[in-house]
């Protein structure tokens, strides 16, 4: 073990002594043995254990805890420490701007875990909330997660997106006499991408030879037909190379599922890809209605697009109003009437202001006094917007006991509720479908939120049982959101046609904190099409005088 190495957990032993808020001189000499060991310029392995203890800035204690970790490979007060700290809380220390004392708010105070989720409360505004973070420490800490981030190889398909923009240009400039077509998990409209995939119709070498000299791109294997390549920003491209009448094959077989191009073989062994000029032709000579890339996963869809039963797909043309929003009356950017005006701008007929509820101190959350304040803010703007309307709406806490969090006479104040589970996150599933269940009975409730409280590449999310509670929706006459924030996607899309099965009625909902959040409903309309949610099974596709009047009959059939 060199020096390097042992400073290293003295350093890490110091953080998280703070990080716990335990003996603060300790924790301070430990850093201070840390720096002496880093600076000495003789191998403390091959110094005599007895002399250790007397290096000059070591101290007594520091000293022993060498010799242990020397003799034994270990530290053992750092293996305590390590036990009882969470992996993602200990992760937070390779992000500059926050320290010890900053990561213990954020892991105490605001139950964050991850640095997904850190990343995420960012985004919605809550870190500059705590006392000790200001608008420049998230804006900075925003700005480290993400280029931190870039380094770990998995990708929201979101993030993805410009990058595949930027990748196809490159590709079209570079090779402007051949065919390129991307396939794999981007075509498919997956919400991760752990690979880009491309496909071109030129020799691997001539790949190799334009690209050996380009500094974004690192080469990382390659065989006959294939090359990878590691690209700066951290994503992993994969080219394959075929022979030009092979482009069309390749690119179907890719841009499915495998169980799907199985099935599909299996079914049409007859098709002569090498005189299809499109995918279009590959269906045509099946004698079946096209299925798009970003449905060919399940088996099933090939026995729809065979008895002519594929929907059309939803689009984000579609969604004509905004359901659940956040304004600057909790943890939002804006005010309402600037969030009002850019939806009118952009050609919705309605924004509903979800702001959080009172439970929720850690997003500025409503209190009583405060909702009036806001209702009476919203009537006023309703008068001057007409016929743009702001519903009055609550983004509410689903509390552990599965209530929500005011009282009947108060959520009868609102047009509608929205109720979601945001602290108590690591729960059973019996306890998670308790709160769950509860709260879809709660005769308010008009919209369950993002179902599992995941975060995508950050955060699992708690345990449910999809059906159970998508049979209570149904039940209830509770409408399930799909949060079309790319980092929740919250439905899972894989869960949707149960929904549908049911009759319950899907919401793509932005979960907008500002303006520009308005665009995240392209990507929940994105995964919407794999479930191929149809518009008139999508409350937000409800034009103003229908959601009024759905509103309207669903408060009489409850009786509130």
């Amino acid at each position: 073990m060199n020096n390097n190495e042992i400073a290293e957990s003295f350093s890490l032993l110091a953080k998280l002594m703070e990080i716990h808020n335990e003996n603060s001189f300790k924790a301070k000499s430990y850093a201070s043995a840390a720096f002496t060991i880093d600076k000495l310029t003789i191998q403390l392995s091959e110094t005599p254990l007895e002399k250790i203890v007397g290096i000059k800035g070591m101290g007594e204690s520091s000293g022993k805890k060498v010799i242990e970790l020397l003799t034994t490979g270990v530290l053992k007060a750092l293996e305590e420490m390590i036990a009882k700290t969470p992996p993602g809380v200990i992760e937070m220390l390779n992000i500059k701007g926050i320290g010890p004392k900053k990561i213990c708010t954020i892991w105490k105070e605001m139950e964050i875990e991850s640095i997904g989720e850190l990343l995420y409360a960012c985004k919605e505004n809550r870190l500059k909330l705590y006392k000790g973070f200001g608008e420049k420490t998230q804006q900075n800490v925003t700005e480290t997660i993400e280029f931190y981030l870039k380094s770990q190889g998995s990708f929201l398909y979101a993030q993805i997106e410009p990058l595949q923009e930027i990748i196809k240009s490159f590709f079209e400039k570079s090779f402007p006499n051949n065919t390129t077509e991307f396939t794999g998990t981007y075509k498919r409209q997956l919400e991760i991408v752990n690979e880009l995939e491309l496909i071109i119709d030129t020799p691997i070498q001539n790949i190799e030879t334009t690209f050996l000299e380009v500094e974004d791109f690192e080469l990382i294997e390659k065989n006959e037909s294939d090359i990878l390549f590691g690209l700066s920003v951290g994503l992993k491209l994969r080219v394959h190379s075929v022979d030009k009448n092979e482009i069309i094959k390749l690119a179907f077989i890719k841009g499915c599922s495998d169980e799907f191009a199985t099935e599909f073989s299996r079914q049409f062994p007859a098709i002569d890809y090498s005189v299809c000029k499109n995918e279009e032709e590959i269906f045509r000579q099946a004698s079946i209605n096209f299925i798009p890339n970003c449905q060919r996963e399940q088996i099933s869809t090939i026995e729809r697009a065979k008895h002519n039963t594929l929907p059309t797909l939803i689009d984000t043309s579609d969604i004509k109003g905004i359901i659940h929003s956040h304004s600057n009356w909790s943890d939002g950017s804006n005010t309402i009437e600037e969030m009002a005006q850019n939806a009118i701008v952009k050609g919705f007929e309605y924004l509903v202001i979800s702001d959080h509820s009172k439970s929720a101190f850690y997003a500025n959350g409503l209190q009583i006094e405060r909702l009036k304040e806001q209702h009476a803010n919203i009537d006023i703007l309703n008068t001057q917007l007409a016929p743009f309307k702001i519903f009055k709406s609550i983004e509410s806490d689903i509390l552990n006991d599965g209530s929500l969090d005011y009282s009947n006479n108060i959520l009868a104040t609102f047009d509608m509720v929205i109720a979601s589970v945001h602290s108590n996150l690591k729960m059973t599933e019996d306890k998670a479908m308790l709160r769950l269940i509860n709260a879809i009975e709660n005769p308010y409730t008009t919209i369950l939120g993002h179902m599992t409280g995941r975060l995508l590449l950050s955060r699992k999310g708690y345990p449910v049982d999809h059906k159970r509670i998508i049979d209570a929706c149904a039940a209830n006459q509770v409408v399930i959101e799909l949060n079309a924030h790319p980092s929740r996607l919250d439905i899972d899309w894989r869960h949707i046609d149960y929904a549908l099965e049911k009759n319950v009625l899907i919401s793509i909902n932005p979960d907008a904190h500002s303006p520009k959040g308005f665009d995240d409903i392209r990507y929940g309309t994105l995964i919407a099409q794999k479930a191929m949610l149809t518009k008139e099974q999508n409350l937000s596709s409800y034009g103003l005088k229908e959601l009024e009047q759905y509103l309207s009959n669903r408060k009489r059939m409850k009786n509130i």
